[in-house]
């Protein structure tokens, strides 16, 4: 026990977690045919004789909002995505990249500029000399900016 290594940041919690079926709701989070999407539709079958209780899953994947659907027997598990939503200030725009600062003053530069709409308003924003903050979504080893609000001073 004394030589356990304890110092990486890593808390142990794998990238999704095992939820049944029948307990997942509209507007959460599951893993689509390995995507992590949102739930926007959820409906339930009435089962045969003998079968079991299908549910119906349609899905947006967060990060390209493509939709992706699934069915599983109510009682199985389905794997739902650790999605965690941090805000940055952004610093500066650079060569397709952001220069980013968390709240504790952490500094990153490894998120491209979204393509889009979304893209488009980080850059006019930044030109224009606003400060502002974007919202960072994370799930499944994978981030991606997903909008932008107004500092409050």
């Amino acid at each position: 026990m004394a030589d356990d290594d304890f110092s990486t940041a890593d808390a142990g919690a794998s990238a999704t977690y095992p939820m049944q079926c029948s307990a997942l709701r509209k507007n959460g989070f599951v893993m689509l045919k390995g995507r992590p999407c949102k739930i926007v539709e959820m409906t339930t079958s009435k089962t045969g004789k003998h079968g079991h209780a299908k549910v119906h899953l349609t899905g947006l994947d967060i990060f390209t909002q493509k939709k992706y659907e699934d069915i599983c027997p109510s009682t199985h598990n389905m794997d739902v995505p650790n999605v965690s939503r941090k805000d940055y200030q952004v610093i500066d725009v650079s060569d397709g990249f952001l220069a980013l600062m968390h709240d504790n003053g952490e500094m990153r530069e490894d998120l491209k500029v979204p393509d889009g709409e979304l893209g488009k308003e980080i850059e006019k924003k930044f030109s224009g000399g606003e400060q502002f903050m974007v919202s960072v979504l994370k799930a499944v080893d994978e981030e991606h900016v997903v909008g932008t609000k107004n500092m409050t001073n």
